[in-house]
């Protein structure tokens, strides 16, 4: 009997540890403060965000992906945004709605009551940059403000929702 307890209990530490190494390695739980990515996610809602996929090479960032980075102003603090603008990309802003290399883009994620209606005249990425918006554009402090974000601030990708119980899923 004893044997079967130790076995067990050998499997249950085996489980405990791949999972810290999994959570604390490679996913992060974070938790969302503020409304500047509504309605994608909400204030106080946590999500799972892989940490390596950009670093190790296995994805590359791209237009639509929503980041976690180290602010600019203030590297304490986090933020995260959707990636508008690549390196490279001229990102402009006309009456709210949102151009890249002179073509608009489409944002489903961006509800009509959430767009501003303020302009911005054309910016060009540059390398090793991204312009970075939130979806709630009236309510986010973002590239519009303080410029490209550099790809080095860059520390994860929000893949994960998992409270509250209700907004369980993928991120969008």
């Amino acid at each position: 009997m004893w044997k079967h307890v130790l076995f067990w209990l050998r499997d249950l530490v085996l489980a405990v540890f791949i999972a810290l190494v999994v959570i604390l390695f490679l996913y992060q739980p974070v938790k969302v403060e503020g409304t500047s990515m509504l309605p994608t996610l909400m204030d106080q809602e946590r999500v799972f965000i892989n940490k390596f996929a950009y670093r190790l090479g296995i994805e590359r960032i791209q237009r639509g992906d929503t980041v976690v980075f180290w602010f600019p102003g203030d590297p304490s603090k986090s933020y995260i945004k959707r990636v508008i603008g690549l390196p490279g990309d001229r990102v402009e802003i006309r009456s709210g709605y949102v151009f890249v290399n002179g073509y608009p883009i489409s944002e489903p994620y961006v509800p009509e009551d959430y767009r501003d209606r303020s302009s911005m005249p054309p910016v060009v990425v540059p390398e090793n940059h991204y312009f970075v918006m939130g979806d709630h554009r009236s309510s986010s402090n973002d590239s519009r403000h303080w410029g490209p974000l550099p790809a080095r601030a860059i520390y994860g990708k929000a893949v994960f929702a998992y409270w509250p119980l209700d907004r369980l899923g993928i991120v969008q």
